[in-house]
């Protein structure tokens, strides 16, 4: 197969444009290629190799990372109906935004939400409200427009060591991993078969490409619980969404405790991830734009009780993983759509996952993680202000509630005032680094 580096058909040139050829700082907001592919040109960069890296990205997504809302909104006492409209919300108007995305800037740009704020989300909903927690929806996708439409994503990045914002990460994921070990414990007959389809289709890439292996651990735990006759009958009204929509309630202590760890989460963790994937692959993702892009969405999302918008990293990956560059953007345009018609359907696929037993999802969910929590350490401890990640991590597990505010808040809280009175050098250079993630 040629190589992007020297393209051969006239496609091939022109696709080139989708990269965006600007020096930064050059414009605030970066332009999209136009005209847009029409209908002809997308066929024509479309092709079996991209349906196979949309269909995987896209399934990726709904499989570990649902099992991961599931699990938060059930254990934060959110009715079938709530979690149904989340997921609708999460998949729906990202897929939306993702196929937009990827046709304008003519390269993957997948958008979905925030695993983390996700997890943060769970833990607060212990002591929270419902409509407390979407009016920090509200807010932080105020807060994330208002960084986009200024600029200041870059800034704001430089200002926040990424050991002690990942150690905090690791905290709020621990709990994934203990959860699985747990389901192993408790329930063997089916997380033991579930642990060990994931590890075999995790140990040879070329199986793994194909098959996922956390969908893998899906299908062996599926028929694990339908052999075992576990399976629970669970009322339910219809397969088509049907969008709660709750008002916004205004309260000081959900802003204080989820506004920032969610902005976090966003335009560090998730944005800076996926913009470091994509230009790894050789794109040139609009930060900007898609930090815009994020609050805007954020907001529509947070209406159907949707937590906050974020540039993926594993699906973008996914979407690159092989062939030509230059037509990649097709991968994603396919993966927003099967997220569309996921969306509109979560109402049947939460009454499946809800009929599971608790095990199920807590096996499932701790294999997705497994490999972000891996992430989340070694970015922890691998280099700078490691002693401020300790405490962030430590401070997170504990769970601590000062003031009726998450731990997660205080863990960063912790950390970075740790660090810059211990590792006042590590702290320096960990700040003013820039990015790396575009």
């Amino acid at each position: 197969m040629p190589s992007d580096s020297a393209p051969t058909t006239r496609a091939e040139v022109a696709g080139r444009s989708a990269l965006p050829q600007r020096k930064d700082g050059e414009h605030r907001f970066e332009r999209p290629v136009w005209p847009p592919p029409g209908p002809r040109r997308v066929a024509e960069d479309f092709g079996a190799l991209y349906a196979a890296n949309g269909v995987v990205a896209a399934v990726f997504s709904m499989t570990g990372p649902v099992a991961v809302i599931l699990a938060e909104g059930t254990r934060g006492g959110l009715s079938q109906a709530e979690i149904a409209s989340w997921i609708f919300g999460v998949f729906f108007l990202n897929g939306l935004l993702t196929m937009l995305a990827c046709w304008l800037y003519r390269q993957p740009l997948a958008f979905f939400w925030t695993i983390p704020g996700t997890v943060v989300v769970g833990t607060s909903l212990n002591h929270l409200t419902w409509p407390e927690v979407i009016g920090a929806y509200v807010v932080t996708g105020v807060l994330i427009l208002f960084l986009g439409l200024t600029g200041s994503v870059r800034r704001v990045m430089s200002w926040l060591p990424m050991p002690i914002v990942m150690a905090m990460v690791a905290g709020v994921f621990l709990k994934f991993g203990t959860d699985l070990v747990r389901a192993v414990e408790g329930q063997a007959v089916l997380a033991v078969p579930m642990v060990a389809a994931f590890l075999l289709l995790s140990a040879p890439a070329n199986v793994g490409r194909w098959m996922p292996p956390v969908l893998g651990a899906l299908l062996v735990g599926a028929v694990a619980v339908v052999v075992a006759g576990d399976v629970r009958a669970v009322p339910g009204a219809g397969w088509l969404a049907a969008p709660v929509v709750q008002a916004p309630q205004w309260s000081s202590g959900a802003m204080l405790e989820l506004v920032v760890p969610l902005a976090i989460t966003v335009l560090v963790v998730q944005n800076g991830q996926g913009m470091a994937v994509l230009t790894a692959a050789g794109h040139r993702p609009p930060m900007n734009i898609a930090t815009v892009a994020c609050g805007v969405w954020s907001l529509l999302a947070s209406v159907v009780g949707a937590v906050s918008t974020c540039l993926t990293g594993p699906t973008n990956a996914l979407l690159t993983a092989s062939g030509r560059r230059t037509r990649q953007y097709t991968s994603g345009i396919l993966c927003g759509f099967l997220a569309v018609v996921f969306g509109l359907l979560a109402p049947g696929f939460v009454r499946m996952m809800t009929a599971m037993p608790e095990a199920f999802v807590a096996a499932l969910g701790g294999l997705a993680m497994l490999p972000a929590l891996r992430s989340a350490f070694t970015a922890a401890f691998s280099s700078r202000c490691t002693f401020g990640a300790l405490v962030s991590f430590l401070v997170t597990v504990a769970d601590v509630q000062l003031l009726n505010i998450g731990s997660a808040f205080w863990g960063l809280l912790a950390g970075l005032l740790v660090s810059r009175l211990l590792e006042p050098a590590d702290f320096r250079r960990a700040t003013t680094a820039p990015p790396t993630s575009g």
